[in-house]
């Protein structure tokens, strides 16, 4: 047991019981716990095999290459059409836990297998990045910004194009990417 995961989970307002029966299962499964990305990780051989995360709704567990994973309970979330390997089992209540407890180990034994064989994740190659007329019309009037945009990660990139995309009115486009200039041309990614 880590002791920056005993601080976590004092800290926890929410969730705070089913993350405890989670760490549980999951320590007994002879993997390493860590603290990264501010949620409790867990490891083998220096590898992340699952987190435990809550959300407002739900807490979850995410196992790092779940796409590798044989759902055969079908349990298995992708979290949105963008996520390749991740993949969550989602939590209401503490009994939906202990009730999964047995396949919950087996997906996790299961998640160590995947790592100890070495496979990894076929990631689809990056499609050409579609801008909307709001930030195209940026990128061609500041070349500062084109530069700076071109210099951020791949991911990075990506990140602003659907934020910059998802909304239906072009003056929220707008707004979104007024207020993302100057972080842009800082080379910060969106959530930096």
């Amino acid at each position: 047991m880590n002791p920056k995961v005993d601080d976590f989970l004092r800290e926890t307002k929410n969730w705070r019981e089913e993350f405890e029966t989670l760490r549980k299962i999951i320590l007994d499964c002879q993997l390493t716990e860590e603290l990264k990305w501010g949620v409790p990780c867990y490891t083998f051989n220096n590898a992340n095999i699952v987190l435990i995360h809550g959300f407002k709704e739900y807490c979850a567990i995410l196992f790092v290459k779940g796409a590798l994973l044989s759902d055969t309970h079908n349990i298995l979330i992708q979290q949105t059409e963008n996520v390749q390997a991740g993949r969550q089992i989602r939590f209401t209540n503490i009994q939906e836990i202990v009730k999964l407890e047995p396949t919950l180990k087996a997906y996790i034994s299961q998640a160590i297998e995947v790592e100890k064989a070495g496979l990894k994740v076929e990631l689809k190659k990056n499609t050409e990045l579609i801008f909307p007329e709001e930030f195209q019309n940026k990128l061609d009037e500041i070349p500062a910004l084109k530069t700076a945009f071109e210099a951020l990660s791949p991911g990075r990139q990506r990140a602003y194009n659907l934020y910059f995309t998802q909304p239906k009115q072009s003056k929220t486009r707008e707004t979104r990417v007024e207020n993302s200039l100057q972080q842009i041309l800082d080379g910060k990614g969106l959530n930096d």
